[in-house]
C-alpha cells in the first residue's frame, strides 16, 4: 500500500531498491517464469511485430522470450531514444547477436541503423518496463515520460491502430493503488513471475 504522504519520487526510490535487491538467481527465476507465462498468452501468440526492451536497474528481463518455441517467426524491436523534435521512442528491428551501443542513459540500443525505424503504432505488441503498478494495470514509470510521449496519440485517437500494451515486472513492484493522471496510458495487461493482472473493463 502507498503511504498517504509518499511522493512519486519516494515511491520510485523504494520500488527501484526492491527490484535491485533481488539476487541474480531470483532475477533468472523470475525472467524464466515470466517468459513461460507470457509465452502462452494469446496476445503474445497472435503478435508478429513485438517491441521489447533491454533490462536495466533491476528490471525483469524479457529476453528469455526470444528463445521460446512460440517466438519463432516474430520480428523483435528494441526502443531507440529520439530527442527531436520531442523526446520519445522509436523502434528498430533487432536480432539476437547484432551489435548494440549505449544510449544517453547507458542502456543498449541497436548499433545498426540499416533497418527502418518504426513508430509504436506499427507494432502488434509492446512490452513496457515499469517501476510500479497496481491491480488495475496503471503504471508508474521512471519519470522521464518517454513511454507516455511515445503513446500519447492513444489519448486523443480512440480508434487509432495501437499495439497491445503489456507491462512486465517483478511481483514485488505491485502497490495497492496508483494515482492516475490525465496523460497516463493504462496497460492492457501486466505480467509478473507470479501471475497475470488484467485491466478491468471500463463502464
Amino acid at each position: 500500500m502507498i503511504p498517504p504522504t509518499e511522493s512519486p519520487l519516494s515511491l520510485r526510490r523504494r520500488l527501484r531498491a526492491l527490484r535491485r535487491g533481488l539476487s541474480e538467481a531470483e532475477q533468472r527465476r523470475h525472467a524464466q517464469a515470466l517468459a513461460k507465462r507470457l509465452g502462452r498468452h494469446r496476445f503474445f501468440l497472435s503478435a508478429r511485430r513485438v517491441g521489447i526492451y533491454w533490462p536495466a536497474d533491476g528490471e525483469i528481463d524479457p529476453r528469455p522470450l526470444l528463445t521460446r518455441p512460440q517466438a519463432q517467426g516474430k520480428d523483435w524491436h528494441l526502443p531507440v531514444l529520439c530527442q527531436h523534435p520531442h523526446p520519445r521512442l522509436w523502434f528498430l528491428r533487432y536480432s539476437t547477436g547484432e551489435p548494440l551501443r549505449p544510449n544517453r542513459f547507458h542502456i543498449p540500443e541497436p548499433a545498426l541503423r540499416n533497418h527502418r525505424l518504426r513508430l509504436a503504432w506499427a507494432l502488434d505488441l509492446l512490452l513496457v518496463p515499469l517501476v510500479g503498478f497496481d491491480a488495475d494495470c496503471n503504471r508508474l514509470g521512471m519519470g522521464g515520460g518517454y513511454y507516455d510521449r511515445t503513446l500519447s496519440y492513444l489519448t486523443h485517437r480512440q480508434h487509432w491502430r495501437r499495439p497491445r500494451l503489456i507491462g512486465i515486472a517483478h511481483e514485488c513492484q505491485r502497490v495497492d493503488r496508483l494515482p492516475v493522471r490525465p496523460w497516463d496510458i493504462p496497460l492492457d495487461l501486466i505480467v509478473t513471475e507470479a501471475r497475470i493482472w488484467q485491466r478491468k473493463a471500463r463502464t
